[in-house]
Order: C-alpha cells, then sequence, then structure tokens
C-alpha cells in the first residue's frame, strides 16, 4: 500500500488549486484511452475522437510517445505532470501556458528517464530523440486549443463547485472525510498516515512539504511532486482527482408539484438544482430563468435558510443547506 506521513503543518498549509494543464491532461487521457467515465464525457470524445486520430496519423512519433507517456505500465512520466506552479496557487489557477512551457523546457536527458521508468525498459526506436518534450507540449497544446478551452469557463464552474463543497466537508467533519472522498483508494488511516493508492510503495514523509489539491473533470487522476533538490527534499506534492461534479448539464424537468405548490414552481426548481454548487450564471443556463428571476429566488432561499453561498476564486457558488436537503428529500418520501 502507498501511504504519505502526512503531519499537522503540512494539513495546515494545504489548499485547493485550479490546473488548466491538469484538466488538459486528464483530456488528453480520455482522448487516448477511448474510455469516458460518464455520458456527457462520452459525448465529448465522440466529438473530438477524429479530429484526434488525424492529429496523431500526421505525427507518428507523438503517437508512439503518447501511450508510453501516459504509462501503458500505470505510471505517467513523471515531467508530463508537474505540480502547479506557485503563481498559479496566487492566482486561484494558472494560465495554461505558463504551465505548459515547464513541460516543454524539459531536458531531453530527464524526459527519457522519466520516460523509461514509465516504459519498464528501452524507449522504442522512434522515441530515441531529444524533441520529445516539445512533442507532448505541442500535442497538449492542441488538445487544449481545439478540446478544452472552448468549454474552460464551464468545465472551470465545475471545479469550484468541487472545492467549495469540499471546504463545507473540511469545516463539517475535518481532513478525513474530506480526503476520503476524493479517490476510491485514497483513505485517511490515522496516526498522520494518508494512503494514495494500494500499490505496494514505501512510505513517504511529508513534513515540511506542502500538500496541493487539484480537481479535474475527467475520470482520471493521479499524484505529482516536484523533483528533489540538492538535499534530496521535496517541497510540493499535489493529488489530482476528479471532482463531484460532471459535465453533463442537468436534465430541465420539474420540480416536484408538492415543493413547487409550497415555494413557487420557478424557486423550487432553483433549489433542487443546488444538489450541488452552482453561480448564478450556472444556475440561468439550467433552469432557463431569467438573471433576475434567479437572484430573487436565491435572495429568498437565502433569507429562509434553504440556501448558502460562498465564495470559490472569483465565483460565487450556491448550494443547498441542511434545511434545504430535509425539504426536496421530503417530497421523495
Amino acid at each position: 500500500m502507498g501511504w504519505w506521513e502526512v503531519d499537522a503543518d503540512t494539513l495546515a498549509s494545504s489548499r485547493f488549486v485550479v490546473s488548466p494543464l491538469c484538466e488538459t491532461t486528464a483530456s488528453l487521457m480520455v482522448l487516448e484511452k477511448e474510455s469516458p467515465g460518464h455520458p456527457a464525457e462520452s459525448r465529448w470524445l465522440d466529438s473530438h475522437r477524429s479530429a484526434y486520430r488525424e492529429r496523431l496519423a500526421a505525427d507518428p512519433v507523438t503517437a508512439v510517445l503518447v501511450p508510453v507517456a501516459l504509462g501503458r505500465h500505470r505510471w505517467i512520466a513523471d515531467f508530463l505532470t508537474p505540480v502547479p506552479s506557485r503563481a498559479g496557487e496566487a492566482r486561484g489557477g494558472a494560465e495554461f501556458h505558463d504551465e505548459l512551457a515547464r513541460i516543454r523546457e524539459t531536458p531531453a536527458d530527464t524526459a527519457r528517464t522519466d520516460l523509461e521508468k514509465a516504459h519498464r525498459g528501452p524507449l522504442p526506436g522512434p522515441l530515441l530523440r531529444p524533441d520529445l518534450p516539445e512533442r507532448i507540449a505541442d500535442l497538449l497544446e492542441w488538445v487544449w486549443r481545439e478540446t478544452v478551452a472552448p468549454d474552460w469557463p464551464r468545465r472551470r464552474r465545475v471545479i469550484e463547485a468541487d472545492v467549495v463543497a469540499r471546504a463545507g466537508q473540511l469545516s463539517r467533519a475535518g481532513w478525513a472525510a474530506a480526503l476520503d472522498d476524493m479517490h476510491p483508494q485514497m483513505r485517511w488511516l490515522g496516526d498522520s498516515r494518508l494512503q494514495i493508492n494500494t500499490r505496494a510503495f514505501p512510505p513517504r514523509q511529508l513534513r515540511g512539504s506542502q500538500l496541493l489539491l487539484v480537481p479535474v473533470t475527467p475520470r482520471r487522476g493521479w499524484i505529482s511532486m516536484d523533483r528533489p533538490d540538492s538535499h534530496g527534499a521535496v517541497h510540493r506534492n499535489a493529488v489530482v482527482y476528479p471532482c463531484s461534479g460532471t459535465l453533463a448539464e442537468p436534465e430541465r424537468a420539474a420540480a416536484p408539484k408538492a415543493l413547487g405548490r409550497l415555494l413557487g414552481a420557478g424557486r423550487a426548481r432553483v433549489l433542487v438544482f443546488l444538489d450541488s454548487p452552482m453561480s448564478t450564471t450556472h444556475l440561468v443556463a439550467v433552469t432557463g430563468q431569467g438573471l433576475g428571476s434567479v437572484g430573487r429566488h436565491l435572495k429568498v432561499l437565502l433569507d429562509a435558510g434553504l440556501v448558502g453561498r460562498r465564495r470559490a476564486g472569483r465565483s460565487v457558488l450556491y448550494y443547498r443547506t441542511a434545511a434545504g436537503d430535509v425539504l426536496v428529500r421530503a417530497q421523495d418520501c
């Protein structure tokens, strides 16, 4: 079992980070392995599969590189998954090209060592060349431009909603509850031990280092860490995990009739959709109501204590409170 020893100082300095590069890398995994995690992701894959295959057919070296870099043996080449940058932490999310530059600038020898580790042996002949970091960076740039960037605002809303929900978990139940729910193999074991996966890796000490938590919308996840410094110390580690929401827009189903009679149909719809945190803009999109109407409904629901709100980066997200949950779930009884 792979686990980390995480002290109180590490947890205190931990934070959630939004990373466009991690979102793009996770999307590349879906494109390459053609294994969508939910219906909306399947529709996204169907829309971009042909263009992606054409892109690889035009670049045979990269076509060989991608499956090696993504780890046929369940180990991703380290240079492909850098820990999100400090600049990104300060801004609440690094710009994509700032992050991509770190992959593009990887020394050829470092990339080759990482790839051999992922491949568990010598590299295929076509990969014995110095421009592999540049090639994988070019592909990631294409994936971002063609498949992720057009939908990034919506993806970011889903990611920020996950951050708000987990912040609420932290305040209510502590780190153990928040971490246990991130990945099926991740568990808080007690005694400062965080299980990362079920593999037979030796334990690692994270004392004195920072832990970053990076949600992505595809059903993908991985661990990344800074390269050791001259003293062998690793200063930052990241857990990339699939966020709780998906890109599937909720169907515009009517709220339960009894709830509609109690609150009004429009207000009831807003409350029903807030089973996961959403911004006002997102609520407008999924309910089909105008911005003014949604704003008025939210004010009444806030005053009644049925919803709460929390800031996540540049967005204000609304979520259903425990009282709101009881009211909605009572309609199913």
